[in-house]
């Protein structure tokens, strides 16, 4: 991620600062006037809106009374609770709301100096992949000498509308922020990777497995400063509509359009059991509590999973089993119950038994923080961030949008992104962003596109783009769905890997920002080269007539290598002096090796060979070989062949598929 901070606008803070101080007057900034176009599109505020600066609504006016805390924060008109819910997570993270609001100290309200004041504040939002910094005037919109907007509980305090009035500016307008996401707002805090996490569809509420993996993952993103947001989804006719496709690459495409717009006596509609359909709670705790009093407690070791959340009114909360005052926290000693600072207040805090927060929430967003340090005592990640657009063009091998697999003749003109797998089996986390669409809302362009990608393994020795899909495998393809950020955490074997990255639709134009996160370095690059370039000496040293793919699927019937009666075979495939290797196969005579390789030919008499190794502690041992000619008349449909040693028959087959083309940007 880029770490220099960018001015937004062109505005620069200090320097404006300096000459309102210089000039004696207070900021009014022209970029975010105090105008109705800086507060709707098409939907006025509820009343007659007067713009006041704090020290007009306070006499104390602070950017912070006594410290910063997320209960600070109330929900204003517009429907954003999203946003608050996001400002509570930030509240409770020192290291990322130091970032977002820099020069804490030094844009504080000083009595001592008065004349230092000039009604100027600055934000900085991770934007893109970039830290932007937002410089806005003091002046907000009030009704009847009330804030209409996000505020703080204390008349005095105003961090909360200022940020708020912010994020307003880049997004065009406050009414533009109403309707979003709280994972994309603690992305834009923080530069945190964003998983979205169906409740109700993996139906954790009835698997006790699944249920005890995810809190286990929470905890451990929440104890590592990651940022954890739940809702209750909303349907008018369905919130989301979901459709299965199996592609023409086998590829199946699960799409989501995502309604924002719900029946208006559905939204924000308070249930039976205290909890809001449709409004974004913070998670502000996620904790193991200890059961039992005194002694006896720490000796028995019974714990149960709670997790804590924050309506963003600031009232209305839980009534069920480990509410304020049920009589579940009865089961608890008074020395926990104080760690976990319990109180019986309707202050909109509370908490749940992480069963009831799986059985009644239907949807979390989990913000991971990913480390990358070199130092550290957590698990580190190896990061590439990469920039690309769907971009249309008339020539096939240069048009870069060519929608999801289900458009087989367009799919593979999309970006590439090539990486490689270098350890048995690896953990790597996926993220594609499209840029934010909020400030196109006035408008009318504020949807997002469909999204989402593909992931193939791929010859071991790719190095330009795929053109064809033969024997490549697709491990995996991403929920399609009409959200800014589309993630994915998968395992992957040892193997090299290419991403696409696309829209749903050929042709549909956007940027976008993909992230990989792996546990080693893994080279991971787009693919931009079609064929090997002509270089001055390539009519020297020739330059390749054809292009060969070659996959070994497996081995059958070899024979015995050790005392044990088995083997540890791997395969060998060469062509004009360069090689693929497969990874080793332990005790097995029927290796399935699902290795393959392409080779760009010069020589074409030449032939490819593909041989059977045996591993040992001490030298290898040859099992066979088969000899292919690789012509373009060779019949291109999988085969098995008997091994050979020098003409002499060896025991044992090998299955396999090999296609050769006289078209560079045929395979």
């Amino acid at each position: 991620m880029v770490s220099s901070v960018k001015p937004y606008k062109k505005q620069h803070y200090a320097d404006l600062k300096n000459d309102c101080i210089r000039n004696k007057t207070l900021f009014e900034d022209p970029e975010f006037p105090a105008t109705n176009a800086s507060l709707y599109y098409n939907k006025p505020p509820p009343g007659r809106v007067k713009w006041k600066r704090p020290g007009e609504i306070s006499k104390k006016p602070h950017l912070f009374v006594e410290g910063i805390s997320s209960h600070d924060l109330n929900q204003g008109v517009v429907g954003n609770c999203w946003f608050v819910a996001a400002c509570s997570c930030l509240a409770l993270k020192p290291k990322l709301w130091q970032k977002v609001i820099p020069d804490w100290k030094e844009q504080e309200w000083d009595d001592k100096h008065p004349e230092n004041y000039a009604g100027i504040f600055h934000f900085q939002f991770w934007i893109f992949g970039e830290w932007i910094d937002v410089v806005v005037d003091d002046r907000l919109p009030t009704i009847n000498e009330e804030l209409i907007y996000c505020h703080s509980k204390d008349p005095n305090e105003f961090w909360s509308a200022l940020l708020e009035k912010a994020y307003a500016k880049l997004s065009g307008c406050y009414q533009s922020l109403e309707g979003g996401n709280t994972g994309d707002a603690v992305v834009d805090f923080s530069g945190a990777v964003s998983e979205a996490i169906s409740l109700e569809e993996g139906q954790f509420y009835k698997d006790q497995g699944k249920q005890d993996k995810l809190f286990d993952d929470l905890l451990k993103v929440y104890d590592r400063g990651g940022i954890i947001s739940c809702s209750i989804r909303v349907c008018a006719v369905s919130e989301y509509t979901r459709l299965c496709v199996l592609s023409t690459l086998n590829m199946p495409i699960v799409i989501v359009c995502k309604i924002l717009q719900a029946q208006p006596h559905e939204i924000e509609l308070k249930m039976i059991n205290g909890l809001v359909k449709g409004h974004a709670y913070s998670v502000t705790a996620v904790k193991r509590v200890r059961l039992g009093h005194g002694l006896l407690a720490y000796f028995k070791n019974e714990t149960i999973p709670l997790i804590r959340m924050r309506n963003p009114w600031g009232k209305i909360e839980w009534k069920g089993a480990w509410s304020d005052s049920s009589e579940e926290w009865a089961k608890v000693g008074d020395t926990e119950r104080h760690k976990l600072g319990i109180t019986v207040e309707d202050d909109g805090e509370f908490w749940m038994s992480f069963t009831d927060w799986c059985k009644f929430f239907t949807d979390a967003d989990v913000c991971r923080v990913i480390n990358t340090s070199l130092i550290s005592v957590h698990k580190t990640w190896n990061e590439y961030v990469h920039f690309g657009s769907w971009s249309k063009n008339a020539d096939p091998l240069l048009n870069r949008c060519g929608g999801c697999a289900n458009h087989k003749r367009t799919f593979l003109q999309n970006p590439q992104y090539l990486f490689d797998v270098t350890k048995e089996t690896d953990e790597v986390l996926i993220s594609l962003q499209q840029r934010d669409m909020k400030i196109h809302r006035p408008q009318g362009h504020g949807e997002n596109l469909t999204i989402g990608f593909g992931i193939f393994k791929v010859e071991l020795n790719r190095k330009y783009r795929l053109h064809d899909i033969l024997t490549q495998k697709c491990v995996n393809t991403s929920t399609y769905i009409n959200a800014r950020t589309v993630f994915m955490r998968i395992s992957l074997t040892q193997g090299r890997y290419v991403i696409f990255p696309t829209t749903f639709q050929p042709f549909t134009l956007g940027d976008f920002m993909l992230r990989v996160f792996t546990d080693v370095e893994s080279g991971c690059r787009e693919l931009t080269v079609d064929k090997p370039q002509v270089k001055c000496w390539s009519s020297i040293i020739g330059y390749p007539q054809a292009v060969t793919h070659v996959y070994v699927h497996s081995a059958e019937g070899l024979q015995n290598q050790d005392r044990t009666g088995g083997a540890d075979p791997y395969v060998i495939i060469s062509c004009e002096g360069k090689s693929v290797k497969s990874t080793i196969h332990k005790d097995t005579l029927n290796p399935e090796f699902a290795t393959s390789g392409v080779f760009y030919r010069k020589k074409l008499s030449k032939p490819i060979t593909v041989q059977v190794w045996n591993s040992n502690a001490v030298k290898d041992e040859f099992m066979g070989q088969v000899v292919l000619s690789g012509s373009v008349n060779d019949p291109t449909e999988p085969q098995r062949l008997q091994l050979t040693d020098q003409g002499r028959q060896m025991p044992g087959t090998i299955g396999l598929r090999i296609v050769t083309s006289v078209q560079l940007t045929a395979i």
